[in-house]
């Protein structure tokens, strides 16, 4: 058995096809790498509005006028925009102070085109008010960022005490779960800020501040559910799990400064299989459906007969080959990307684990960047086995490579678009389908499968039927095919 798999391995790696679609994956990953590292640094602060439209919005001030009354709040609108815009464009795009002057500045901006041109107009107000806009912009023109954290923080501070004299002052029941649900939003943003001080998180759009961020959303996400768990829906069960897994990370993050979303080598990695998912198919799946069918078109069939091998044990060898180069194409995109993204980014960033909350523990884990991607392999095996498994018997059955790769690969494309269909509208008994369950990794770290009722024994145990309902009529057919005419 070892000879003939050893004899199968050689004609594969002399096969040009194979050299052609590595050279491919190559010339791949050198133009993501590439246009990832010179055009994928964008930022997320951007100008208040692009030019053309804010040209567009002077035209229809211009038009306005704020002594009619009808008038007065739509000029107020937009010439705050149009002031705060102009603001703004003084700093550098994408900087910390430009995002301030669009959340902070443009309240006070608006307040004082209130006192300029609003209803109760006050001229020594709108002053006060300038004064306030002045002391800002130095504190921004002098990179004072703190200043503007300790604002925040002394806000929501402020906010969180109001609405506790509030509440000791209420006495309606509807009033006060309002009340204490206000309550509880002032002491995430609270507790916000105070990370952002005690941390000194300058505002930007980094790691940290999207952590922070991230941590805000979710939380109030999970402020809003107001059932018992287990009295959920699936699927809110699911996304309540989301919102619980992305808070727990991203307080993990600003806690101990770990950037879980940096890019380069190490990003390309953890999302090995989604970027290079369909290269590792291609290669599977081009050995699988013509590693049977070759022999058949070339009449070589007639050689590998002769020999003193039963049937049997020629088809066999020819699998275990195919098994075996799923485990070398999944290597050899994998090196070619550390090699590309090496060049191109250093490897600095394999040495930044992977952030990973465990369900099972309740706690978020640090997982070295090869642990996690080994441990996604193993979880994509079965999806990847059925794969090159369907190849393989479409190959010996109809001795037609072109066939069996082309099946195959829609095999692995159109999954997607049935999975998505099958969890919007709830179909039960897809769940006994193979797309549902060959990719393993809906299990890992106690995440929940993604439909109710299936578990990790129930999904192997279906990959493992359709594996040998795949398997069992190609062995047969193969074992009774008559070649003499070919």
């Amino acid at each position: 058995m070892i000879s003939l798999i050893k004899n199968e391995l050689t004609k594969i790696f002399k096969k040009k096809g194979i050299y052609i679609t590595i050279l491919i994956v190559l010339a791949f990953a050198i133009l993501t790498n590439c246009i990832s590292k010179y055009f994928g640094s964008s930022n997320t602060y951007n100008a208040y509005y692009d030019e053309e439209y804010i040209n567009s919005i002077k035209s229809q001030l211009s038009e306005l006028n704020p002594d009619k009354t009808e008038d007065v709040q739509m000029y107020i609108d937009l010439k705050t925009l149009v002031d705060t815009h102009d603001i703004a464009n003084k700093f550098e795009l994408g900087s910390w102070q430009a995002s301030i002057v669009q959340s902070t500045l443009s309240e006070y901006i608006n307040e004082k085109n209130m006192y300029l041109y609003g209803v109760e107009k006050d001229e020594n107000k709108a002053n006060e008010t300038q004064e306030k806009i002045d002391e800002l912009l130095e504190k921004l023109e002098n990179d004072d960022w703190k200043y503007f954290a300790e604002l925040d923080l002394q806000e929501a501070t402020q906010t969180l005490d109001n609405l506790e004299k509030q509440k000791e002052q209420t006495q309606n029941k509807q009033q006060l779960i309002d009340i204490n649900y206000q309550i509880e939003q002032a002491k995430i943003e609270k507790e916000v800020a105070q990370y952002r001080v005690d941390k000194n998180i300058k505002y930007g759009n980094d790691y940290l501040n999207i952590a922070l961020s991230q941590y805000e959303t979710a939380s109030q996400s999970l402020l809003r559910v107001d059932k018992d768990v287990e009295k959920m829906e699936y699927s809110e069960k699911r996304d309540y799990n989301d919102n619980l897994s992305d808070k727990a990370i991203s307080q993990y993050i600003i806690e101990n400064n770990i950037n879980n979303y940096r890019g380069e080598v190490r990003g390309v990695l953890v999302d090995f299989f989604s970027q290079y998912g369909l290269f590792v198919i291609v290669i599977i799946v081009m050995i699988a459906g013509t590693i049977v069918s070759e022999e058949f078109n070339k009449g070589t069939i007639k050689l590998l007969l002769v020999k003193p091998y039963t049937r049997v044990k020629l088809l066999l060898s020819k699998y275990i080959t195919t098994l075996i180069m799923i485990v070398f194409a999944i290597i050899i995109v994998v090196l070619i990307e550390l090699l590309v993204g090496g060049v191109i980014f250093g490897l600095d960033s394999l040495e930044t684990p992977v952030l990973q909350y465990n369900f099972n523990t309740n706690q978020v884990e640090e997982i070295n960047i090869f642990a996690y991607l080994g441990i996604q392999a193993m979880a994509q095996l079965p999806m990847l086995i059925l794969l090159a498994t369907l190849a393989f018997a479409l190959s010996t059955i109809f001795t037609n490579g072109a066939v069996a790769i082309t099946i195959a690969l829609l095999g692995y494309m159109s999954p997607s678009i049935i999975n998505a269909l099958v969890l919007q509208y709830d179909v039960q008994f897809m769940k006994y389908f193979v797309t549902m369950n060959w990719d393993l990794s809906q299990y890992l770290y106690g995440n929940l499968p993604s439909m109710e009722g299936m578990t990790l024994g129930f999904s192997v145990i279906m990959c493992l039927i359709y594996l040998f309902v795949m398997l069992i009529p190609t062995f047969i057919i193969f074992k009774k095919k008559n070649i003499k005419n070919i």
